[in-house]
């Protein structure tokens, strides 16, 4: 299993450099600027050689004029190309970000519809991954990747002015190395979990706030909050053991090259007293031995950024090669509204086990389909793989002859309409939430969906009317009025498949008469229309009837002939229950 997750990631890995590699010409610009960079950083020590070999010896004030005009000038450039170098690693982060954001979206999106395998059995995060990716390459510690290279090349210059400084830049330089490689491993899985935990509690407190009213009428704030708390202090906890960790290695490697530095001082003025150094190679010699460390202790000091970069590359990279990239298909025309489902097997994303097992029906225009069973039969199994929402493990749901995976994702949107048991608005306003969130949307065919659903009156009373901004927690809507505009919403756009999945849970007898003059309507369209219902009323304008048990069919057929097999086995099994049968 670690060998195909290995072999998966470096095919993904694949696209991720193809990807950066677009940025090519902006890192080789930025390595020049870094050659620039590193050789304006000897200024300091040649400065300090100048001063103690030629101004203090001539002490010419007109040399000491000369020489800190020509340092303050080489400083000013000095900085400017490393601000720029800054800048541009800032937009090679943005850039590849950017090329991938969709990718990622639709990658993540695909990943949490689908069951759950020994590889991917926990929620795809292709989106924070990218951005994990995107703050490393935007980060000061990729400036210190093209420094390193220029380490041995101040180490030489320390090994001229004299072997034994050499010889202590070499030696100190190998142990900080070694001590970023034990900080690399050993604060790698206190970071992970640290990371795991605060997601954890961040997961829990996001479900309790989106619930406030839930949590308060039910007693639970003390019991929530205390289960809120466990997972908020373990996560704390593991965040303050990585940190101190990491701190630990930080401040070590800081405390380490300053000792190095000051090492390097005295030994240098122990070989100006044996006179085998000058004075400014001494210090010369210190400064280089800060410049050629800088990078070690600047990955060190974030290292942090660096592991949530590489764990983000190595869970995008997994994540692109189990969803490969969607191709163009070829464009369909509008669907006939004749639905066929042959040996349908449905598998809830994260899961196991089947919720649909081998169900074959068919539906043909102008008709509408109830689909009735208990709790856990199945039947908002069957909403959500007909819709699109999820992907069939077996079988084949075809849409006017076609299966639907020969649609793109957002044509099938506009052709299957489609009500779920919870609706969710989004940010915006009721018409934006109406239209699906579409830019510029025909102001005409939003409230011909409204009129169509029977909430365009209902709409008009509100404050603002389709206006009226609302989200996922808009508490001045009731859930009846939430309900008929998510109705509104399936109806937009004229789809050819309708499915309502308990569509008039929360209504009241005008919007359930709303919802059945709807779908009597959609009949005479033409239209195919599938009703998931608990209460008889949803499937008053019914012609046909689908009953589920244990996620299998137990019974199709017209509605009269379904209800009376029906009743028929819920009186022989009374009768067999009764005195002396079988129970």
């Amino acid at each position: 299993m670690a060998d195909i997750q290995k072999r998966l990631t470096a095919n993904g890995s694949a696209e991720l450099r193809s990807t950066l590699g677009q940025s090519y010409p902006i890192l080789g610009f930025i390595a020049l600027l870094s050659v620039f960079v590193n050789l304006l950083m000897l200024t300091g020590p040649i400065f300090m050689l100048q001063i103690y070999g030629n101004v203090l010896t001539s002490r010419s004030e007109a040399t000491l004029f000369a020489l800190i005009t020509l340092v303050a000038f080489l400083y000013l450039m000095m900085g400017i190309l490393d601000h720029t170098r800054g800048r541009l690693l800032s937009r090679v982060g943005a850039r590849f970000q950017s090329r991938l954001d969709s990718r990622a979206f639709s990658a993540t999106l695909q990943a949490n519809m689908r069951p759950a395998t020994a590889l991917n059995s926990s929620k795809a995060t292709g989106v924070q991954d990218l951005e994990s990716v995107q703050r490393l390459l935007a980060s000061p510690i990729l400036s210190s990747c093209f420094d390193v290279p220029f380490t041995p090349i101040f180490l030489a210059g320390l090994w001229l002015f004299h072997p034994y400084l050499g010889i202590l830049a070499m030696a100190g330089g190998g142990f900080l190395i070694v001590l970023t490689l034990i900080s690399g491993k050993l604060t790698r899985r206190p970071a992970i979990e640290a990371q795991s935990a605060t997601y954890g509690a961040n997961k829990l407190s996001h479900q309790l706030q989106d619930n406030p009213e839930m949590v308060q009428s039910l007693g639970m704030q003390g019991a929530a909050f205390e289960r809120w708390n466990i997972l908020r202090r373990d996560s704390l906890y593991k965040a303050l053991t990585s940190g101190d960790l990491v701190a630990k290695f930080t401040s070590s490697t800081k405390a380490i090259r300053l000792f190095l530095q000051s090492a390097m001082l005295a030994m240098g003025a122990w070989l100006v007293l044996r006179g085998e150094l000058s004075p400014g190679a001494m210090i010369a010699g210190s400064i280089l031995m800060g410049r050629a460390l800088a990078p070690i202790e600047q990955t060190i000091g974030n290292w942090t950024v660096v592991q949530h970069g590489r764990k983000g590359w190595d869970n995008l990279a997994l994540l692109l090669s189990q969803v490969p990239e969607e191709k163009d298909k070829m464009p369909l025309p509008k669907p006939a509204a004749h639905i066929h489902v042959k040996q349908l097997t449905a598998l809830p994303p994260g899961q196991s086990q089947a919720t649909l097992k081998q169900i074959n029906f068919e539906l043909k225009p102008g008709q509408a389909m109830g689909v009735i069973g208990p709790s856990g039969a199945g039947k908002s199994s069957l909403a959500r793989v007909l819709s699109g929402v999820w992907l069939p493990a077996a079988g084949q749901v075809r849409l006017g002859g076609a299966t639907l995976d020969q649609y793109e994702a957002d044509v099938l949107g506009q052709h299957v309409g489609y009500l779920p048991q919870r609706v969710e608005l989004f940010e915006g306003t009721i018409g934006e939430n109406i239209a699906g969130l579409i830019q510029n949307p025909d102001a005409n065919n939003i409230v011909a969906a409204a009129k169509k659903a029977g909430a365009h009156n209902m709409i008009l009373n509100l404050a603002n009317g389709y206006d009226t901004k609302v989200s996922a927690s808009s508490d001045h809507l009731s859930g009846g009025q939430v309900q008929r505009i998510g109705l509104a919403r399936a109806l937009f756009g004229d789809p050819v498949l309708v499915i309502l999945d308990e569509p008039n849970s929360n209504l009241d007898n005008e919007g359930s008469q709303a919802v059945n003059q709807a779908i009597k309507t959609l009949k005479a369209e033409g239209k195919a229309i599938m009703i998931m219902a608990h209460r008889p009323a949803a499937i008053e304008e019914c012609d046909v009837l689908l009953m589920l048990e244990n996620g299998q069919v137990r019974a199709f057929g017209p509605k009269k002939e379904v209800l009376e097999s029906v009743l028929q086995n819920h009186k022989t099994l009374s009768k067999q229950s009764g005195p002396g049968g079988v129970s």
